[in-house]
């Protein structure tokens, strides 16, 4: 097969939700992937506008796993590499809420005695991994590993069952092979290529493709950066940065000093955890442009102010640090709507064009 392309469309946010119940405030606002077969139908995949509590989440799509198929909403993430959905053994609330896996209703399911656990910024899972067929769309790995969740802690309010990696394999929770790895090497896919280009409308338009800029970091989707100017004024990444490209991610995170100097230029005003701007600024306001192997890659003020209920957020957020770490930028959503992302991992390399 030589490639799959599948529709994404979008549906309302968890940061709207919880804005509109006054509820934000109290979420965290940090989170610290042999022989093929065709499915019967093609699976649509759905696009879900990023989640503000844990991860910011942006893409979520449907797909199958077992014989015969049980269908799960996940997260693809490039930010991870492990796949994995909570199991009908999980006694924790959350599972009560999401689809779990039925490994007694799969023929070709098999268990491993292999226990994995996991800790994001502000949730975590423990579980078990298994191996099983699984399908996305048209895509089919054939035992596939998995992981397959006893406890979780602190999924109960997102809209997805569980998680898809679409990063290297030396970042798998699990231990066990991404399936963007199985399907390449089992060669459902006839390249090592994925690519995401959300579009600007409203619901429909958006499609993840897989199966050819470079990276900073083979091992993860990190890239160089020259510098982030506003007004012809560099104002972050003065010697130049990293920034890591994450479709598990709503916004643009920085380190707090560059962050909190944009937020004085835009004259953003802290209210809670959040930075309030002038709605009516919007049009006067400049672009961030981040200039990338000598290439200007701008994001207007109407990508990075989000106008909710009528009260105008900016986008840019604080990422933590580690102590001695250069600076390091996350660029998610607000970035990657703009412009068409492939993901090379045949070159270790990542392109970017105008989403037109």
């Amino acid at each position: 097969m030589a490639g799959e392309r599948i529709p994404l469309r979008q549906m309302k946010t968890m940061r709207e939700t919880l804005r509109e119940r006054h509820l934000l405030t109290n979420f965290s606002e940090e989170h610290p992937y042999n022989l093929s077969q065709k499915a019967a139908n093609d699976q649509n995949i759905i696009y879900h506008h990023p989640l503000r509590s844990y991860k910011d989440f942006s893409y979520i799509g449907n797909i199958n796993i077992g014989t015969p198929p049980q269908e799960f909403q996940v997260l693809f993430d490039t930010g991870s590499s492990s796949l994995w959905v909570p199991s009908i053994y999980c006694q924790s609330s959350s599972c009560y809420k999401h689809n779990s896996f039925v490994p007694c209703n799969s023929s070709t399911f098999k268990a491993t005695n292999k226990i994995f656990n996991t800790n994001y910024t502000a949730t975590s899972i423990k579980g078990y991994l298994v191996y099983d067929t699984v399908r996305i769309g048209n895509l089919v790995s054939v035992a596939q590993p998995f992981g397959l969740s006893l406890k979780e802690f602190g999924f109960d309010d997102v809209p997805f069952d569980g998680i898809l990696g679409l990063g290297y394999p030396r970042r798998t929770i699990t231990g066990a092979n991404p399936i963007f790895d199985n399907l390449w090497k089992q060669g459902v896919i006839s390249e090592p290529v994925f690519a995401f280009y959300l579009s600007s409308q409203k619901e429909n338009g958006s499609v993840v493709m897989f199966g050819g800029v470079n990276l900073s970091q083979v091992g993860s989707w990190h890239i160089n950066i020259d510098s982030i100017s506003m007004n012809g004024t560099v104002v972050a990444c003065k010697r130049g940065c990293q920034a890591l490209l994450d479709t598990g991610t709503a916004f643009l995170r920085g380190p707090r000093g560059s962050v909190s100097k944009i937020q004085k230029l835009i004259h953003a005003r802290p209210i809670d955890r959040e930075h309030v701007v002038s709605c009516q600024a919007i049009g006067t306001l400049p672009p961030a442009v981040f200039t990338i192997n000598g290439i200007d890659y701008p994001v207007p003020a109407q990508a990075y102010i989000q106008s909710l209920s009528g009260y105008c957020f900016s986008n840019f957020l604080v990422r933590p640090q580690r102590v001695n770490e250069s600076e390091t930028w996350i660029l998610g959503e607000v970035f990657l709507r703009l412009y068409f992302s492939v993901f090379d991992r045949g070159n270790n390399r990542i392109g970017l064009a105008p989403a037109v």
